[in-house]
């Protein structure tokens, strides 16, 4: 089986890139219907990244029925009629929303947090900053995930807004699966380390209003581009209509 060339443009993308990896073994029938997928260390070899995001490519796959584990056996080719765009498209609806929902959050959290942190609150914010770093090939997802999700815990919780911390905790758990979406998605971009560093050390200084800014600029260029998909899709699918649609 060939390899594909194109390696990701950023480290975020190493997981879509495994999945439209083994897509396309699957659509070219280099892969067929019940063929056992190759190791782990095989497919790193011809596909780059880690274990990790093989392991985390091949979960995605399964969740939308185009692979199958098979206990005791490995993962094998459960259909050929892909439907991985479309989940990718029902996905980015949910993103939005949870985007919109934690821009909300972060800004006002950021702010709080920029006006009324204390040395403990630095400390805790420089710790989970180092420890979160930037998300690469090697990186487990749920491990990546929960690092994220403890600095934004550690904004949060600067903040001393016990009300806020308590919507955080509970939006931050609830929204899991869209926060996994995006690294398989092919299109969008995770937030990088740099737009988390601009709010950790606005906060530090106490510059409330660069804080606030730096929150939305880490998440506006990421709903901007699912505006724009989205309004894209739905522009297509309008096209696609015939009269028969309306008048039956």
């Amino acid at each position: 089986m060939g390899s594909l060339c194109a390696l990701p443009a950023t480290q975020s993308s190493w997981i879509a890139h495994t999945i439209d990896a083994i897509r396309a073994q699957i659509s070219s029938r280099a892969l067929r219907v019940g063929d056992r997928l190759p190791s782990e260390a095989e497919l790193v070899r011809q596909f780059g990244g880690g274990r990790y995001t093989v392991r985390d490519a091949v979960r995605f796959l399964v969740n939308w029925q185009l692979l199958e584990i098979r206990p005791g056996g490995g993962v094998f080719v459960f259909r050929d009629q892909d439907q991985s765009a479309v989940f990718r498209m029902r996905n980015r609806a949910g993103i939005r929303d949870h985007l919109e929902m934690q821009r909300v959050l972060e800004v006002e959290a950021a702010r709080l947090a920029a006006r009324r942190r204390s040395l403990a609150d630095i400390r805790r914010l420089r710790d989970c900053l180092a420890r979160r770093g930037e998300y690469g090939p090697d990186d487990e997802l749920e491990g990546f995930l929960e690092r994220d999700r403890e600095l934004h815990m550690a904004i949060a919780l600067a903040s001393h807004n016990r009300a806020l911390v308590t919507m955080y905790r509970s939006f931050s758990v609830a929204t899991r699966c869209h926060s996994q979406a995006i690294f398989a998605d092919g299109q969008l971009r995770e937030p990088d380390l740099g737009a988390h560093v601009a709010i950790v050390e606005a906060i530090i200084y106490g510059d409330e209003n660069a804080a606030a800014n730096a929150a939305r600029q880490m998440l506006d260029p990421l709903l901007d581009q699912l505006n724009e998909l989205l309004a894209t899709s739905d522009r297509d699918a309008s096209d696609t209509l015939s009269p028969a649609t309306f008048w039956g």
